[in-house]
């Protein structure tokens, strides 16, 4: 099968549904990405790419959901129970971080991440940060002191607002996705993200996207760049419990949403018994393979 560049495709087929909506006098109206959703062209790169990736990424230990971020749809998965709520771990990061905002008028602390000492992942720590750098490098130090005042309460108007299951009744770091409290399902997080890029404009949420865009380049997602090359993406990825049989001590998330700067595709990837850095090279490889 002939591989299809998606970008470049879903581009000229915006511009094909306003050169036919112009040209259609009296056709009612639609709404954005109607036709793009419902032409036969994108259900041929969805039929591609879902073929490509069952074929090049058939370990059982990889699950995926790839959406079309202008609509939310999902163009290719596989994923045992995407709308069961499970533990993803620092993917629940950005949203936490927005909720910190409102109760704090959207001003955010830096903070000086020590590593183990002040209880981060990174045993050497990351030094000086702010919230920009706190997603790109998913420094569990900083998230502590965000979260040191914050409850579910706080956290789950922010949750519900973007589609996720809010928290059960918690306090403090569980709220950043450490242990197994928080859980939303895998369709919920997508999306989520989805609704987190159209909101650039709002207050915070053009930091957070920064630091998912220099997550992509040098943080934790940095496999995203290398693979992808010149084009721009924005990434988070996050760790948490095992929810395979047998387990393991853990399994890596990533999500990744692709061009940076207006994005078009979603892809969201767990991978068995591996940290998020390791997902994220996965989900590097794998939107590499469909969009080569």
């Amino acid at each position: 099968m002939v591989a299809i560049r998606p970008i470049a495709l879903l581009l000229a087929l915006v511009l094909l549904s306003l050169s036919t909506s112009s040209s259609s006098a009296g056709a009612p109206a639609t709404r954005p990405g109607e036709h793009l959703s419902n032409s036969p062209d994108t259900s041929l790169f969805a039929q591609s790419a879902a073929e490509a990736l069952n074929r090049d990424f058939s370990s059982r230990d990889i699950s995926f959901l790839l959406l079309d971020a202008s609509t939310g749809n999902v163009l290719a998965s596989r994923w045992d129970h995407p709308d069961t709520p499970i533990s993803m771990g620092s993917l629940f990061k950005p949203f936490t971080a927005l909720a910190y905002g409102e109760q704090h008028e959207f001003q955010y602390p830096v903070h000086t991440c020590r590593g183990a000492a002040t209880g981060c992942w990174l045993p050497r720590g990351h030094g000086r940060m702010n919230l920009t750098s706190a997603i790109a490098q998913s420094c569990n130090s900083y998230f502590r002191v965000l979260t040191a005042d914050l409850s579910s309460s706080d956290v789950a108007p922010t949750a519900t607002r973007f589609g996720l299951d809010p928290p059960p009744p918690t306090a403090g770091v569980q709220l950043a996705g450490l242990g197994n409290h928080w859980r939303s399902s895998p369709l919920r997080m997508a999306r989520a993200y989805i609704e987190l890029a159209r909101d650039h404009d709002q207050p915070a949420v053009s930091q957070i996207l920064d630091g998912m865009a220099e997550s992509a380049k040098y943080g934790t997602a940095a496999a995203v760049h290398l693979a992808l090359r010149s084009r721009d993406a924005l990434a988070k990825t996050g760790t948490a419990a095992c929810t395979h049989v047998p387990p393991s001590p853990g399994d890596g998330f990533a999500v990744v949403l692709t061009p940076a700067d207006h994005p078009q595709l979603l892809l969201l990837v767990r991978v068995h018994g591996v940290p998020g850095s390791h997902a994220a090279q996965t989900a590097a490889q794998m939107l590499h393979r469909i969009e080569d």
